[in-house]
């Protein structure tokens, strides 16, 4: 039988949760004889891509300082604390692009420094340096570990705003301008790379067609954007037979794009961003704590039903789905203030064990912008004019899950009610991402795997109170809790928490 609170832990509770305080409340445990089991297939079922965790860097102009502010250009190099936040991060993948690809004229990006002409950024304001170009993006990729992922400018999408700017500037990059990006990478032999200065090549093997090709009627419609599939594909694989490449499938294109240019592509993308509604816009948030996680939480289903329906679309063909863009849209337009209260990364980990669910078609996916100076959606945010980078709460999960990744997907028993888990094995080392989707109350469970002895077992979790805040790299208070599991007493997953638990089986 649970115990019955005090009259004094009951008032402590409320008084804490009416005056909006930060320390945790006190948090009531039923005290089960026989707690329930997660217990582990251990059967490989599918294997699971590291690029899961893709990262995009996109320069955002006047609306966000991301890649000007990213750029020491006294010293001519990356600020050392992007640099040093993104390890923590550990992206195994860096997309180059979104909706700026649509008017990025690469060559403006190359070449000695001096020589490099600026550029109007048409959908964000502003100017753009061209100081970041190929050879500095490549630097990037290289020093945190990540592969590049390069989108092209695949004729402005069609869109006339983008082709030629008001200044009369063509913009539009066509199917051979790409195919000579390809070269200028790739190839051993490439004049121009070389005489600026690099004479080993920039091995790109993962290339996306356009952004968002579908999403306005001023674009390519369905047809004309197959045809430019086709052309493009032809053009950069003639340079380099090697290359994979993602083409546009959302708006129900999938099914004809694969039918008519499956052999030009070899992932079809779609975004998914969207608002989980109100209560949670502006600072509306804060006024009902409780229907605010309530409604974070039941954000999943909605982000499962596109999954679903983009499943639908390959499901016969078995096409790989490439998810190059996601995260929330709350009202205030990546400003909302939620984006940094851990409430919202414990969301976020559940869309990352959707993903490890979907991961047997689903093989790159995103969270969340990369990096910036204001948007909340940003992954890492940059202070400036100083200051050092720091992790928001949805890079604290991928940072968390990454570390703590198997190479194949397993089942895992997952009945106990409140936690939403998935779980991987590379070898003898399974891995569990849990989430405790209880606010206020924690569960405990015997971990088991069928067939196996575990032999040891540790939980990493990050476990504070939901509507915490992380505001700058000084004061952070989502740090990982590392604790060894006692696999007779069971253990106890925190409420709101997110944790990654590594076993060890000895067969």
């Amino acid at each position: 039988m649970t115990p019955k609170p005090s009259r004094r832990e009951v008032l402590r509770y409320l008084g804490g949760a009416a005056a909006g305080l930060i320390a945790r409340p006190t948090v009531l445990v039923a005290q089960d004889t026989a707690p329930p089991s997660l217990t582990i297939a251990p059967e490989p079922i599918f294997e699971l891509s590291p690029w899961l965790y893709m990262q995009f860097m996109e320069p955002l102009g006047t609306t966000d300082g991301s890649v000007e502010a990213s750029w020491n250009h006294m010293e001519r190099k990356w600020r050392p604390d992007l640099i040093a936040a993104t390890q923590e991060l550990a992206p195994p993948m860096m997309r180059w692009g979104g909706l700026f690809s649509a008017y990025y004229r690469w060559r403006e990006g190359v070449g000695p420094r001096e020589q490099r002409k600026p550029m109007h950024n048409l959908v964000w304001g502003g100017m753009e340096s061209n100081q970041i170009g190929t050879a500095e993006f490549l630097d990037f990729c290289q020093q945190v570990k990540a592969d590049p992922l390069m989108c092209v400018n695949f004729e402005s999408e069609g869109d006339p705003r983008w082709s030629i700017n008001e200044l009369g500037e063509e913009r539009s990059g066509n199917a051979q301008e790409a195919a000579a990006w390809v070269d200028y990478c790739n190839n051993p032999q490439n004049t121009d790379r070389i005489a600026h200065g690099f004479r080993e090549p920039f091995p790109i093997r993962v290339w996306q067609l356009g952004n968002e090709t579908s999403y306005a009627t001023s674009r390519f419609k369905k047809e004309w954007a197959i045809r430019k599939t086709i052309e493009f594909s032809q053009a950069m694989r003639k340079v380099d037979p090697t290359i994979q490449l993602i083409g546009w499938g959302d708006s129900g294109w999938g099914p004809e794009m694969i039918e008519r240019a499956g052999e030009s592509i070899d992932y079809v993308a779609f975004h998914h961003l969207f608002d989980p509604g109100a209560p949670l816009n502006d600072s509306e948030y804060a006024g009902d704590r409780s229907a605010t996680w309530d409604a974070l939480m039941a954000s999943v289903k909605k982000h499962e039903q596109k999954l679903i329906e983009m499943r639908a679309q390959v499901e016969k063909t078995k096409f790989a789905l490439a998810l190059t863009e996601c995260h929330f849209t709350m009202r205030g337009r990546n400003r909302c203030d939620l984006n940094s209260a851990w409430a919202t990364g414990v969301a976020y980990a559940r869309f990352h064990n959707l993903h490890h669910r979907h991961g047997d078609l689903l093989k790159i996916a995103n969270i969340g912008d990369f990096c910036g100076t204001r948007w909340q959606t940003n992954v890492i945010m940059i202070p400036t004019p100083g200051g050092k980078s720091y992790l928001m709460p949805v890079a604290k999960v991928a940072a968390l899950y990454r570390k703590h990744m198997g190479r194949h997907f397993v089942r895992v028993d997952t009945s106990v009610a409140d936690l939403d888990v998935t779980a991987s094995r590379t070898g003898e080392r399974f891995c569990l991402h849990v989430v405790n989707t209880n606010r206020t109350r924690a569960v405990t469970c015997r971990l088991a795997v069928q067939g196996s002895t575990i032999v040891s077992a540790r939980a990493f979790a990050i476990a504070v109170d939901p509507f915490v805040e992380i505001t700058s790299a000084e004061s952070d208070p989502m740090r990982v809790d590392e604790k060894k599991i006692n696999l007779d007493a069971g253990h106890q997953f925190p409420p709101a928490s997110v944790t990654a638990v590594e076993l060890f089986v000895k067969v």
